[in-house]
């Protein structure tokens, strides 16, 4: 994929960091788990390693609100997590700051050190401890896996086999007791802005214009060098088909057409989730797609996904599309 001007330098961040994971998802379709190429979410997945970066820089970079400083290069670096913002957290521990090189990468580098995540990761903030838990445990066993072999999920994979329990335990204890924030504006939509896949998530095209929607949802930075930045307070908008929040509503209160049980049964009324149930209120619809169709594939397999496997069995795509647009319009 050819890069395009006016691409700011911070997109060496984690991109250049990625560079050495191969395998592009870009036009091709992978197999689901029964080999089946039908109603598959590439946009949920995007892997372009091919995406060529400018090289890092010392200059110090600033974003709003913060006194504090990193360079492009400390940004690259997988074993730091940039924190812009100390006073909103208490003190990370030392596996989400720096990771336990070589093999545990920092947890913040990702998930961000107030654990907000983006369109490409998840968001860990007000998570069940014992749900984090649980997750690396099945990430580390096989039984979490993702629809795609490649891109930034190898990367978890392989940082959930090396991590140790005490570390895990840190991690969760210190998300759980954070507070998500709401950072995503769901737009509904014909069209989105044009965009570019910029290694595994959507970029405005800086040249501008626009493209149609269809069956997918477009989720983007809304201030592209603050996300690459790995600024905890980034926002996203989230372009999505018009009438999807409307049906996607309908579905998660289980008022839809295919029998779906009500997301509140064990979610929580607020979809807030409680004890080792997750939050779905506010998140990114992109990963919410994600899991939803991991989990009737069969690629999530842990206990909590086989109970849910029967319910992701009947959504379709769009069916996935509206409840994940849904959810992303509610306080996290």
């Amino acid at each position: 994929m050819r890069a395009t001007k006016g691409l700011p330098a911070t997109l060496t961040i984690l991109g250049l960091a990625l560079a050495g994971m191969a395998g592009a998802l870009i036009d091709r379709e992978p197999a689901n788990a029964a080999g089946q190429r039908d109603d598959f979410p590439a946009w949920a997945y995007l892997w372009a390693p091919d995406f060529p970066l400018p090289p890092a820089d010392d200059l110090p970079r600033h974003v709003p609100d913060s006194s504090a400083s990193f360079t492009i290069r400390q940004e690259q670096d997988l074993f730091f997590s940039p924190d812009w913002h100390p006073a909103d957290h208490p003190p990370m521990p030392e596996v989400v700051a720096h990771g336990v090189p070589p093999g545990v990468r920092a947890c913040g580098a990702c998930h961000r050190a107030e654990g907000t995540g983006g369109p490409e990761s998840a968001s860990l903030a007000g998570l069940p401890a014992e749900y984090i838990v649980q997750q690396v445990a099945d990430f580390k066993s096989g039984l979490r896996k993702f629809s795609v072999p490649e891109g930034t999920f190898k990367l978890m994979i392989e940082t959930a086999r090396a991590v140790s329990d005490d570390d895990v335990r840190a991690a969760a204890n210190y998300f759980s007791a954070l507070e998500p924030k709401p950072i995503i504006k769901v737009v509904e939509s014909d069209a989105a802005p044009r965009t570019e896949i910029a290694r595994f998530f959507f970029i405005v095209d800086p040249r501008g214009g626009s493209e149609p929607l269809g069956r997918r949802i477009v989720e983007v930075p809304a201030d592209l060098e603050q996300f690459e930045l790995r600024d905890s307070r980034s926002q996203f908008i989230a372009y999505v088909p018009k009438g999807s929040v409307a049906r996607g509503e309908a579905l998660v209160k289980g008022d839809g057409e295919n029998g779906v049980t009500p997301c509140r049964a064990c979610h929580a009324p607020d979809l807030k989730g409680g004890g080792p149930i997750p939050r779905i209120a506010g998140r990114s619809p992109s990963y919410v797609v994600r899991q939803l169709y991991d989990m009737k594939s069969g690629a999530r397999a842990g206990a909590a996904s086989a109970i849910m496997r029967p319910i992701a069995e009947k959504l379709s795509t769009d069916d996935m599309i509206a409840v994940a647009s849904y959810l992303a319009t509610l306080e996290p």
